[in-house]
């Protein structure tokens, strides 16, 4: 999600028919229209990855993986012409088992996400940890896990539902980890997510000529 495309506001009807018709894709929150950001090397590379991996092993069974082409909605169904609540979002990957659930004829609206995977940028990793999540737990039964990948550094968080409804954290950190997804019977190891991923370098701490080097701390960064 990037910058508002207008500041008018919208029905979900009115998003709805703009998406329809439109060769570009926008996402949706409470009447505000977002255009959709291009995306990095890095990015695309770590999707395609994950995909590659999600896709073998679940080749053949009753879950499937799907590209950021699939919109999710994550909102009450629109009562009225003029309803405006909701968010509609287009994840990275998706993982749906079962039947595939749809908000209406069209098919383009999905309603029962199993596994959502976001790979963060920093125009939108804050509203991925935040208000998208939120709206993920509330109005998503069907989810079980909720995967967030660093393209920065070897590092994935992954929440994941308990059988009695709360969510549990757990961090995958460094190319040597592999992250479990016991919902979906699926491993994702970080070597293969990052794979051909050129990491930017890290930032040197800045040298204060003023400070002695016998009182400057070691071990940390600035």
């Amino acid at each position: 999600m990037s910058l508002p495309q207008t500041e008018l506001t919208y029905s979900v009807e009115e998003y709805l028919a703009i998406e329809r018709a439109s060769e570009e894709r926008y996402e949706y929150l409470d009447g505000v229209i977002y255009e959709m950001a291009g995306e990095s090397p890095a990015h695309g590379a770590i999707c395609t990855n994950i995909a590659g991996q999600l896709y073998a092993q679940l080749r053949g069974k009753p879950c499937q993986v799907f590209s950021k082409d699939t919109k999710i909605r994550s909102g009450p169904a629109p009562k009225s012409r003029r309803s405006s609540k909701g968010l509609y979002s287009y994840p990275d990957l998706v993982v749906v088992c079962g039947e595939l659930r749809h908000s209406d004829e069209r098919r383009d609206v999905l309603l029962n996400p199993s596994v959502i995977i976001e790979v963060l940028s920093p125009t939108t990793e804050a509203f991925d940890r935040g208000e998208k999540w939120l709206r993920y737990q509330t109005w998503l039964p069907t989810l079980t896990d909720y995967v967030l990948v660093s393209q920065i550094a070897p590092h994935i968080d992954h929440f994941g539902r308990l059988p009695d409804g709360p969510w549990i954290y757990t961090p995958a950190v460094g190319l040597e980890a592999v992250l479990r997804l016991d919902s979906i019977n699926c491993t994702l190891q970080l070597a293969d997510v990052y794979d051909r991923v050129v990491f930017p370098p890290e930032e040197e701490p800045e040298d204060d000529d003023d400070e002695p080097d016998l009182l400057r701390p070691t071990g940390q960064h600035s």
